[in-house]
């Protein structure tokens, strides 16, 4: 049995790993890279032949976990993708998004290239298009939490909800050869306790080895009962002055969550009445893909629902839909709360919204999730004086915040309550999805307090379990 580290080693994003057993060869996701540094690794052939692969064990539908998948079939991947129902529904928008959002950049910087006069040593292409998307989602199989699912008489794996994001799963692949039963728990991101529209992540009892994340390792999020207060606050400072609210925003669960509370506010008059603008095609489309999947939510989105207090349609709330309608925002005046896309700054419509506000000292941006190093997200979190943005360099006036418990990350405290659940140490505990020091420090933390064997893999890095 053979377990590889091909992304999510020593950082956050990327994540993909390698397992070789029962006489098949499976991927547990394949995550795009999208620190800085590491976007090379994009465009790198993939460590294992993808027509030699037989299976992708998908955990959820994040661009870090799923998004080169289809550069994987482009490259020769045919086998089949398993995954839970929510996320094949959410994977196929965000695949479809991220190629889209591909196309027109490279479309943008050819145009810009062409208005410079600038020549490249290779053309401006896509990392994938569309049509591979659209190749990739046949290939998707859906399966439900819980219930055992064999891929071989010698190999099967079992989903549990992850309570990270809708239809979000940790993966338990179960290896059987010689009377001999082992087993490996992959973590996939490991959500908070008590957290809108999901459940809680779910807690194992035992396993041989455990590959987790650490994203949050090394610190603590604010409680999330004081999450609809701090916002309220943002949200009224920045109105007094005249300014947007403008929101980097992940399309998924982030974008839901943020409603979520902005609707609780609006319905119970605790902000000014303005525009809230949820600016994203594949938010939008996301919103309508968690209405379809009510069976994945908890009991108090259930209440939610039933009590009439729908929390994706509140007063102020518009969806934008069209570019026309996404320019028009930055036409209008008065205070406003702007929610776009990308979370990370990577790419999308949150770039022109920031390029309008952020030289703007009465405008706040507000970061409600993990900006990955080398992101513009972190330059500008970290207190960069002036960053680029779609090939202007701006200053930064405008007041930059971060609200820490909206994360659909554990923190260092929850990643030890999910530990917790396991009666007896593992054979190894392999700690990875998380800034090198940042999971360093995690592991070695666990090593002193629990007594157990911890490994901090390398990119790249083959354990043969046997």
């Amino acid at each position: 049995m053979k377990l590889g580290f091909l992304g999510a080693a020593r950082q956050v994003t990327g994540s993909s790993y390698f397992v070789e057993a029962g006489g098949l060869r499976c991927l547990v996701d394949c995550g795009l890279y999208q620190e800085r540094s590491f976007l090379d690794r994009n465009w790198d052939p993939f460590p294992v032949p993808p027509g030699d692969l037989d299976f992708v064990l998908l955990t959820h539908a994040h661009l870090d976990h799923s998004g080169l998948l289809p550069r994987l079939v482009h490259d020769g991947f045919s086998g089949t993708v398993l995954t839970t129902a929510a996320t094949a529904d959410l994977v196929s928008i965000a695949l479809m998004d991220a190629a889209a959002i591909q196309e027109e950049d490279a479309a943008f910087k050819r145009r810009r290239h062409a208005r410079e006069g600038r020549t490249v040593d290779h053309p401006v292409v896509p990392l994938y298009t569309t049509e591979d998307v659209q190749a990739t989602m046949p290939l998707v199989e859906e399966v439900g939490y819980d219930s055992p699912f064999r891929l071989s008489d010698a190999l099967s794996v079992r989903f549990r909800d992850a309570g990270h994001i809708l239809g979000s799963a940790m993966i338990e692949v179960t290896v059987r050869s010689d009377g001999d039963t082992r087993t490996i728990v992959f973590s996939g991101d490991i959500g908070q306790w008590d957290m809108p529209f999901v459940r809680d992540p779910s807690l194992f009892d035992a396993a041989d080895y455990i590959v987790m994340e650490s994203t949050y390792g090394d610190r603590e999020h604010e409680d999330p009962g004081r999450i609809g207060d701090l916002l309220a606050g943002i949200i009224r400072e920045t109105a007094a002055a005249g300014g947007n609210v403008v929101i980097p925003t992940f399309a998924i669960e982030r974008a839901q969550d943020l409603m979520f509370h902005l609707s609780r506010l609006a319905y119970d008059k605790a902000i000014p009445a303005l525009p809230v603008y949820l600016d994203s095609p594949m938010a939008r489309e996301v919103t309508l893909a968690f209405e379809r999947h009510d069976e994945f939510f908890d009991e108090e989105a259930r209440r939610l629902f039933a009590a009439g207090r729908n929390p994706f349609r509140f007063p102020g709330l518009t969806i934008v839909r069209t570019p026309e309608e996404s320019k028009a925002i930055n036409e209008s005046r008065g205070p406003a709360v702007i929610m776009a896309g990308s979370g990370m700054i990577t790419g999308g419509r949150i770039k022109h919204h920031l390029a309008r506000n952020i030289g703007r000292p009465e405008s706040t941006i507000l970061f409600v999730g993990y900006q990955a190093r080398e992101t513009l997200g972190r330059q500008i979190l970290e207190g960069a004086g002036e960053v680029r943005i779609l090939g202007q360099t701006l200053p930064v006036r405008a007041r930059v915040t971060k609200i820490n418990g909206f994360s659909a990350h554990a923190d260092r405290r929850g990643l030890d309550r999910w530990l917790d659940g396991f009666k007896r140490p593992p054979r190894r505990l392999f700690v990875t999805h998380g800034d090198a020091d940042v999971s360093a420090k995690f592991a070695e933390r666990v090593r002193q307090e629990r007594r157990w064997t911890v490994e901090h893999p390398e990119y790249r890095e083959i354990w043969d379990l046997d």
